[in-house]
């Protein structure tokens, strides 16, 4: 069927759902994460979740969102029992989507809803800051926490309760910094020792981790996918199956919006670091231990890796029997999350280049695989192999062409011993010596027998 032929998306019936949450951002990730769920809680559960979209710059989506009467498609593809599965939805808890930059006061009128109860946000890792010499009332030139705070005095004013704040942002104790930003502008603008109060007692910030890969909007072959749906969709989404939402807060907050009766794997704590703690060394880790051994085997993709026999071995035995060990969660939890995690790699619909992962290995290394190598030791009194293998080929894989990251750490890597890479306090904060030893010893199988064979090798002597 043409193109030309199709109908627009447009609504059966009219929206009637309860404006409930106010989200920032009308992006891939929100639509294809939050509202997902959001739209699964309402189908299954009729909890009356409407979703006003905000969009948090000034060229944005919400145009062309609206003109599909806030409809879309979501694309759910990976596997689930080794077979290659597909979910086709129509996504409909979007009740609007406003433009602030074209109407300031519609946005803010939304403070005036009683029903608005809840706050989402994903505006990049850059988006939660303060920004000092703002003015209160420039929504234009104001930073998002400033934009919030301005929002919160509008409901404050008003007399109506706050909020529970969802900020999804990649970055640690996100909405701890969030609330830091508004009290910050509080005290600035100088909104009142009783707003500031309303803030801290009738609103909560709740520190999330959010986890699922969202590929978002097909360019590639959208014509193909338009035509399976038989409507024109310019806002089609596409994600992994797998997701995954910690939540630091409590039962009551919880009851409030119980993803939990739509089977959602969210989970509500009261510490989010844990979790934080078992993606980065599981999830990333695995990655970063893998990948330039893999590319330095002249690999290209993730999916690749997991089908060659040598690396599947190399990144199973690194996790299970060296990372996990190493964490703190109830062993049953990790090692269900890692089988997750081998299924993600192995997802067909996604290409995830290896060279993508490699950027700024030194720095990734650090942060989530070298606290693995010090945990291990100080629990087992030795080195785990593996991990400490993948050093070696991240020494090895900056001598080539392909390492990209900063000029001066590209320029050191170089031309740099092992000795001198390993005593650089500067890139790892501490002084790696004491495994000089072993990953000159690494090296030396590398560049006789080469990369398949050196982990091989390995391998064979840890079985």
């Amino acid at each position: 069927m043409g193109a030309y032929l199709m109908e627009n998306l447009k609504r059966t019936e009219s929206c009637s759902l309860t404006e409930r949450v106010l989200q920032f951002g009308e992006g891939n990730f929100l639509r294809g994460f939050v509202d997902w769920m959001i739209d699964r809680l309402n189908k299954e559960q009729n909890a009356d979740l409407g979703v006003v979209v905000v969009q948090p710059l000034e060229n944005g989506m919400c145009e062309t969102l609206s003109k599909q009467d806030c409809l879309y498609h979501l694309f759910l593809r990976g596997l689930k029992d080794n077979n290659a599965v597909e979910k086709i939805t129509c996504i409909e808890c979007i009740s609007r989507a406003i433009n602030p930059y074209k109407d300031t006061e519609k946005f803010f009128q939304i403070s005036q809803n009683p029903n608005l109860r809840f706050i989402i946000s994903n505006t990049t890792e850059a988006g939660i800051e303060y920004i000092s010499g703002q003015r209160y009332g420039d929504y234009q030139n104001s930073s998002f926490p400033g934009r919030l705070t301005m929002f919160l005095k509008r409901r404050y004013e008003s007399g109506l309760d706050g909020f529970i704040i969802f900020p999804c942002e990649l970055i640690d104790a996100n909405g701890d910094k969030l609330k830091e930003c508004i009290l910050k502008y509080a005290n600035e603008w100088e909104l009142g020792e009783d707003f500031i109060s309303w803030i801290n007692t009738n609103n909560h910030f709740t520190n999330t981790l959010v986890d699922r890969i969202v590929t978002g909007y097909p360019k590639d072959n959208y014509n193909e996918f338009e035509q399976r749906l038989g409507v024109h969709d310019l806002m089609i989404d596409t994600a992994e199956i797998f997701h995954l939402w910690v939540i630091e807060g409590n039962k009551k907050l919880e009851e409030e919006i119980p993803f939990y009766k739509a089977g959602l794997n969210v989970i509500w704590t009261d510490d989010v670091k844990p979790y934080k703690k078992r993606k980065v060394r599981i999830l990333n880790g695995a990655h970063t231990m893998s990948v330039l051994a893999a590319r330095l085997m002249g690999l290209e993709t993730v999916k690749e890796m997991m089908e060659d026999r040598e690396m599947y071995d190399f990144i199973k035995y690194g996790v299970y029997s060296e990372i996990i060990p190493t964490l703190d969660l109830p062993k049953n939890e990790l090692t269900e999350f890692a089988d997750d995690v081998f299924m993600r790699f192995k997802n067909p619909f996604i290409k995830h280049y290896l060279l993508s992962i490699a950027l700024n290995s030194v720095s990734k290394f650090k942060v989530r695989v070298l606290p693995s190598i010090k945990d291990y030791i100080n629990i087992y009194g030795k080195e785990p192999k593996c991990l400490v293998f993948s050093l070696a080929a991240l020494i090895l894989f900056y001598k080539t062409d392909e390492a990209k990251d900063s000029d001066e750490v590209i320029a050191f890597m170089r031309n740099a011993t092992v000795g001198t890479v390993l005593s650089n306090t500067e890139l790892w904060d501490e002084d790696l010596s004491y495994l000089e030893h072993s990953i000159s010893g690494y090296i030396q199988n590398i560049e006789k027998y080469g990369m398949r064979d050196a982990i091989k090798r390995l391998i064979g002597e840890l079985k």
